[in-house]
C-alpha cells in the first residue's frame, strides 16, 4: 500500500488490529526487516510497516532532506491511517526519526521504543564516515557498501552462525538506490544532537541494545535510559546492531511485554 507525503509516494504494511504500533527501520534497509515482528505481534496489536523516502518501494528522490523531514513522513502517515497516538518503534537510523518524531510530535506517542541508535550528533569523525560512504556508494555501487555495512549492522555471533541473515541483509543493502543511501547520510550527518531533549520524553519508553552492537554500544543506550524520565533499558544477549534480526524472538518478546504494559496502563487510568 502507498500514502503520498509531501509529493513523495511512500509505502507500507497494515496489519492486525489494536494499539498500533509503527516500525521505522535502519541504514541501508527496509520495511522488510520487520518481517519477524510483525509475524509475532500483528495477531495482538495492528503493526505498521513503512519504507523511508529512497528505501523498499517508496521513491527514491535525490535531494537534501533532514530527519524532520522523514518524521513529518510519520506523521502523515498516521494522518492517512487516521491515527490520533501511536508506538513508536526505531531501530537505528529509525531511532533517529523516532527522536526528530518526538520532538515535533510528542503528543502523538503512546510509547517509544529506542533500539540499537543514540541521542548524540555525529563527531566530526562519524560525519566524515558518512561522507567517505557516500561517495563509495556514489562511485562504487551498493555491493561495497554492503561489505562495508555489514561488519557494523551484525554482530560476531550472528557474522559467524547465522549467514542466511548476513544473505538476507546482503541482499537488501545491494538493492537499496543509491539516491536513498546518500540522502540517508547527509540526513544522519546533519541531525542535532538530542541529548537535551531527552528529559522532555513524557511517554513510556524503552531502550533496547544487542549485547554485541559496537555501532551503537551499550554506553549510549546507558544515556538514554538515564536521562528519559522511567526509561526502562533491556540488553539482548548474541545480537549487534540489529537486534530485532538476530535475535527476533527475544526481541518480539520484549516488545509484547513493553506494549501489555501500556495497554494495562490504560485500564489502570479507565
Amino acid at each position: 500500500m502507498f500514502f503520498q507525503s509531501q509529493g513523495i509516494r511512500l509505502a507500507y504494511d497494515d496489519e492486525g488490529s489494536g494499539l498500533p504500533l509503527v516500525f521505522l527501520h535502519a541504514f541501508p534497509l527496509n520495511r522488510s526487516m520487520w518481517k519477524p515482528q510483525v509475524a509475532a505481534l500483528s495477531a495482538r496489536f495492528r503493526t505498521i510497516v513503512m519504507d523511508f523516502r529512497g528505501h523498499g518501494e517508496s521513491d527514491a528522490p535525490l535531494w537534501s532532506f533532514s530527519l524532520d523531514d522523514y518524521a513529518d513522513d510519520v506523521t502523515a502517515l498516521l494522518d492517512h491511517l487516521h491515527i490520533p497516538k501511536a508506538v513508536l518503534v526505531g531501530l537505528s537510523m529509525g531511532g533517529y526519526v523516532s527522536l526528530a518524531f518526538s520532538r515535533k510530535y510528542g503528543h502523538r506517542l503512546r510509547g517509544l521504543v529506542l533500539a540499537d541508535t543514540r541521542a548524540q550528533a555525529d563527531s566530526p569523525e562519524g560525519r566524515m564516515g558518512r561522507f567517505h560512504l557516500a561517495q563509495t556508494a556514489l562511485t562504487q555501487g551498493t555491493e561495497v557498501v554492503a561489505n562495508t555495512m555489514l561488519p557494523k549492522l551484525l554482530g560476531t555471533t550472528s557474522l559467524n552462525n547465522n549467514l542466511e541473515l548476513v544473505e538476507t541483509i546482503r541482499r537488501t543493502i545491494h538493492r537499496t538506490p543509491v539516491n536513498g543511501i546518500l540522502v540517508d547520510l547527509m540526513a544522519m550527518a546533519a541531525r542535532p544532537d538530542s541529548v537535551a531533549q531527552l528529559p522532555a520524553i513524557s511517554c513510556p519508553t524503552l531502550i533496547v541494545i544487542g549485547a554485541e552492537d559496537q555501532t551503537t554500544p551499550l554506553v549510549d543506550a546507558q544515556l538514554m535510559a538515564r536521562e528519559i524520565p522511567h526509561a526502562r533499558l533491556a540488553i539482548i544477549p548474541a545480537a549487534g546492531h540489529l537486534s530485532n534480526c538476530e535475535q527476533p524472538e527475544r526481541f518480539s518478546e520484549l516488545l509484547r511485554e513493553f506494549v501489555e504494559g501500556l495497554r494495562e496502563g490504560n485500564r489502570g487510568r479507565a
